[in-house]
């Protein structure tokens, strides 16, 4: 019998720079945890920031948008659902918000450095920004407040995408 019941959901929530991974690992670890019989919602930020694109990027801007979605995070988490977030989520006390409004928090780091991040950067966002063509980009006129404690830390520059899922995996053992 599994053991994901209405106490033991999670919100894995992921943070990190744009081009840390954040996505790809989340959604790499959501494909691991559809064999173990859990209740899933994956929440991502490019995906809801389409659906609500009026959502700005002022510190403002983005510590509501954190916030809505942390507590529909916790909503789900409330009815037995297992929260697969991703989002860069810059600001601490945006973060540190939803841990308070979730009862299984549990803060991914995604860490890699900001010259990783530019090189890996596909849609060209970080040479905008540079160019000035976008404002408030985390990373480059924006900052990001990385996690003090988080409850996993991988660092992408250095483990492979499947290296740092079995890190995330392990810490999740005790949830299926």
């Amino acid at each position: 019998m599994s053991k994901n019941t209405l106490n033991n959901a999670f919100v894995l929530w992921f943070t990190g720079l744009s081009g840390s991974g954040k996505s790809t690992l989340a959604d790499r670890v959501n494909q691991l945890l559809e064999g173990k019989n859990l209740k899933l919602q994956r929440l991502d930020g490019d995906i809801l920031r389409g659906l609500f694109p009026s959502t700005g990027f002022t510190k403002q801007e983005r510590d509501d948008h954190i916030k809505r979605v942390g507590y529909m995070a916790s909503v789900l988490q409330k009815h037995g659902v297992c929260v697969i977030a991703s989002f860069i989520s810059p600001y601490s006390e945006a973060r540190n918000f939803v841990r308070n409004m979730c009862k299984n928090f549990i803060e991914v780091y995604v860490d890699c450095p900001l010259d990783e991040c530019i090189n890996r950067d596909v849609k060209g966002l970080y040479h905008k920004a540079q160019a000035g063509e976008i404002k408030n980009f985390t990373g480059i006129d924006d900052p990001y407040e990385p996690p003090e404690n988080p409850e996993i830390l991988v660092d992408t520059q250095k483990l492979s995408l499947e290296e740092s899922a079995e890190v995330i995996m392990n810490y999740l053992e005790k949830y299926f």
